[in-house]
């Protein structure tokens, strides 16, 4: 008698094909980011990230040394080099022009006759000769259309340029001085409400609870400025500067703390109430209690909220420039990298190697914590 089939359902390979193409969905834009990001900035400008291992072809601009730089030979005046050296360019030449209107319009190797009788010629390695019956003038070289098939170029200059710009190690500190406290301190006020509000009796308990999923559907962008207004009246009456880190953290906390202790009391709750009641038989306070068992217990939660709360202030740059400043000492590492780009996007380029960098440390903390993150977001969703 066949007790059962070795088969699988078409059902279990269509959740494993889907559960494969939302890894890749996730995955992809990180690979892709991290090879960007070792591209030569002139490929990476023209082709994608996916074409990183093949030949690119693209069409420049060169000049040739200048009318300083030429020789007399054969009643001629020569002008000789290596545009693509000369450029601080790689690659082979397939076509190159002296116009504008016409920038391919002669092969390696062909004599393009050029204006006032000179010629020029451009060989596959770069290698061009430019030759003129009389002297040549002018500050300048000629310009070069030239078309050039590029082997895959691989580089560290844009981390070298990120990584040395000036004040960049001040405000990786600062987004560390910023993103520690502001993750620690709501996971502690939170934790305190979350087993207040699941596990103590008390008038307007239901009341709470339901303002505290209330205030997760509130846009930061709508109480940031009242938030600011606050703090600054607060902070005048106590003799406390606008612009510091403990207004920042506040800031943060008090956006943090609505998803913190939702998330808390719903794993909180779910724990056994024999253990609790037995702690309370044997004389344990609430604070006891807390500490040697919810505590212990809720880590999964905490572990699962950290990761979200890191994530999210690192990353952040409104309210940091709104609560901490963009002083050159208050920078952080998002507003930093910002400050690099310039108001109109010059040296776009980093972006890649910038965002790389800015990922490396809550990457860091995902992988460590990420074994936590689905038991404590599944924490109340089922009975057990």
């Amino acid at each position: 008698m066949i007790s059962g089939s070795n088969t699988k359902s078409p059902l279990l390979w269509v959740v494993h094909l889907s559960v494969l193409l939302l890894v890749l969905l996730w995955t992809l834009p990180t690979i892709g980011l991290f090879v960007s990001s070792i591209r030569d900035k002139d490929q990476l400008a023209v082709t994608g990230w996916w074409t990183a291992l093949v030949s690119s072809e693209q069409n420049l601009i060169g000049r040739t040394m200048g009318p300083d730089s030429q020789i007399e030979r054969d009643g001629l005046f020569v002008l000789e080099g290596n545009i693509l050296t000369e450029n601080d360019e790689q690659g082979t030449v397939t076509a190159f022009g002296w116009r504008s209107q016409d920038p391919t319009a002669f092969k390696p190797g062909e004599v393009a006759e050029m204006s006032k009788g000179r010629k020029m010629t451009v060989q596959e390695d770069g290698h061009y000769t430019l030759t003129s019956p009389e002297p040549m003038t002018g500050s300048r070289g000629s310009r070069v259309f030239h078309t050039v098939i590029s082997p895959p170029i691989f580089t560290l200059d844009n981390y070298r340029e990120v990584l040395a710009a000036e004040g960049i190690g001040k405000s990786f500190v600062n987004s560390l001085t910023v993103t520690i406290p502001s993750t620690v301190i709501p996971i502690l006020i939170a934790a305190f409400a979350a087993y207040a509000l699941a596990w103590m009796q008390f008038p307007g308990r239901a009341v709470l609870i339901a303002v505290v999923v209330g205030l997760l559907v509130v846009p930061l962008q709508m109480s940031l400025i009242p938030l600011l207004q606050l703090y600054n009246k607060v902070g005048g009456f106590f003799g406390v500067p606008a612009k510091t880190y403990l207004g920042i953290w506040l800031a943060h906390t008090g956006f943090g703390l609505p998803l913190a202790i939702y998330l808390l009391r719903n794993y909180i709750s779910e724990l056994p109430r024999e253990i609790i009641e037995s702690a309370r038989v044997d004389g344990a306070s609430h604070f006891d209690i807390f500490i040697k068992i919810i505590l212990p217990l809720s880590f999964p939660a905490l572990a699962s909220f950290a990761i979200f709360q890191f994530l999210w202030v690192w990353n952040d740059l409104l309210v940091a420039m709104v609560f901490l400043g963009n002083g050159e000492d208050q920078l952080v590492l998002t507003g930093r990298l910002r400050e690099m780009l310039g108001s109109r996007g010059g040296n776009w380029e980093i972006l890649t190697a910038s965002a790389f960098i800015t990922i490396l440390v809550p990457l860091g903390v995902f992988f460590s914590l990420q074994r936590y993150l689905v038991r404590g977001l599944l924490a109340g969703s089922v009975k057990g």
